[in-house]
């Protein structure tokens, strides 16, 4: 079904249901609710910083308090120091994006427009969906007990935070009123993993073959086989007549991962070269050390390419740009992954790690998502596995509004694109804008629209209305396989 059709749908919904704002605005809402001076305990009753259950939170309240309370969850932090810079780990609370690194602009916007903001750490880094969730719980559980009873509830969160965020909602229907998963990897641990995957299987095909690509024996060995191979993909990178050039676009190609980024434009083929090698390296991360944490957790290794059809990633524009570097390279590739030999997954991790954030795609309740086009490392094709999972679930999209920033066409490499490319680069306009949508849509029943979402995103924002999402890449899995 396209965009627009969905919208027709969406539209035709609020008005069927108009008489019945609060039912159609999801089980843990109040639509009609238009209090904006609600009774609270304040800071000097309540401890509004603290740990629970071993994750330090904090609250932030207004002055006068609407009644909505903001639950964030932030994104993936690394469990152990990594590559390149190997700063410590973190584990302070986050109430709002980017606020206990001091961006505080949107976080302070909404205080002033008399939203709560509370969030919190997770009981581990790394890939810690479950913590995450059970830590929106826990928080939950003390903001109603100690400072007051929320009349609603909106979860949002970035990146993993965004995984977190769209599970808690399908558990919580009950007391989360809407959700927002910002850059969220919504199409769940083990799609994005198979994804990692490839990349480095190609590069162990094609371009390092002692690479390990999976069953680290220690976090080291992980960082160790990183670091290797990220030497030898830059290496590639520069070597236009040997055809390591032409491999970084195929291997790029591979994942979908995309021709521009924060840093480069993608409008030349020198910054297409620059902005797929930063998505290779990006993808060797979280397929390495990355790796380390999920298989610990898991049992094993959870990813596979064992039936994965590559053919079937390259478009006639892929195989054009990387044959107009190498003539005939695509072909001569392909045939290398092809014998090359495959990786199946251990069951028993695969059947774990779905357990670790895989979205049945049943919001409930309203949901905006927001994702940057030019995503490195969440790719924004996770917001077309989730429509097809929210899709298939059999609610159509009436919960589900998906909103989508594209860079401009050409910027400087520093200080880099303002929005649209990059993981999770959005104004801080767009961030508030979000929650404006969200609750419009919640309280009053209006789905949003271009014209409500532009206007609440910003001129500034890079939001174009429509704009079509890609699938998820071919050849693996499927949302509804």
């Amino acid at each position: 079904m396209s965009v627009v059709s969905r919208r027709i749908l969406h539209l035709v919904s609020v008005v069927a249901c108009a008489a019945l704002v609060a039912s159609c605005s999801g089980s843990g809402s109040n639509a009609t609710d238009t209090s904006t001076d609600v009774a609270f305990h304040s800071c000097s009753d309540v401890a509004c910083a603290g740990t629970l259950g071993s994750a330090a939170y904090q609250i932030l309240l207004p002055t006068t308090w609407n009644g909505t309370l903001l639950l964030y969850s932030h994104g993936y932090r690394n469990a152990q120091p990594a590559p390149p810079g190997y700063e410590p780990v973190v584990t302070s609370a986050e109430p709002a994006p980017g606020w206990s690194e001091g961006e505080k602009s949107v976080g302070q916007a909404l205080l002033d427009q008399g939203y709560a903001l509370a969030g919190s750490a997770y009981a581990s880094n790394g890939w810690a969906v479950q913590d995450g969730v059970k830590a929106d719980e826990d928080l939950y559980a003390f903001f109603s007990d100690k400072v007051a009873r929320p009349t609603r509830v909106y979860a949002w969160g970035d990146s993993l935070g965004g995984l977190i965020t769209a599970e808690l909602t399908e558990r919580h229907p009950d007391w989360v009123s809407g959700s927002a998963p910002l850059c969220g990897a919504l199409a769940g641990l083990n799609p994005n993993m198979d994804l990692a995957l490839d990349v480095e299987y190609a590069v162990r095909e094609l371009i390092w073959p002692g690479f390990k690509v999976t069953g680290y024996a220690s976090y080291q060995d992980a960082v160790t086989n990183f670091s290797t191979a990220a030497s030898k993909v830059l290496s590639a990178a520069k070597d236009v007549k040997g055809g390591g050039t032409a491999k970084i676009l195929f291997i790029a190609s591979l994942a979908d991962a995309p021709l521009a980024t924060k840093n480069f434009d993608g409008s030349t083929i020198t910054s297409q070269v620059q902005a797929s090698a930063e998505g290779v390296l990006t993808a060797l991360g979280f397929g390495t050390y990355g790796r380390f944490d999920i298989e610990q957790r898991v049992g094993g290794n959870p990813s596979s390419n064992a039936t994965t059809e590559y053919a079937l990633r390259f478009t006639v524009a892929d195989q054009q740009r990387i044959d107009t570097v190498t003539p005939g390279a695509t072909a001569r590739f392909a045939l290398a992954m092809a014998r090359g030999k495959r990786i199946s997954a251990d069951p028993a991790a695969r059947a774990k790690a779905a357990t670790l954030g895989d979205p049945k795609g049943a919001p409930n309740t309203p949901t905006v998502t927001l994702h940057t086009f030019a995503d490195p490392l969440v790719i924004v094709q996770n917001e077309s596995w989730y429509s097809a999972r929210v899709s298939a679930s059999g609610q159509g999209t009436s919960k589900l509004a998906e909103l989508v920033t594209v860079p401009p066409a050409k910027f400087a490499e520093s200080p880099g694109a303002p929005y649209g490319a990059g993981h999770c680069n959005f104004t801080a306009q767009s961030r508030i804008g979000v929650i404006a949508i969200l609750d419009d849509w919640v309280r009053r029943g209006v789905y949003p629209g271009a014209v409500s979402e532009a206007r609440a995103l910003g001129a500034g924002s890079g939001f174009v209305p429509d704009v079509a999402v890609p699938v998820w890449p071919r050849g693996g899995d499927s949302p509804t396989s």
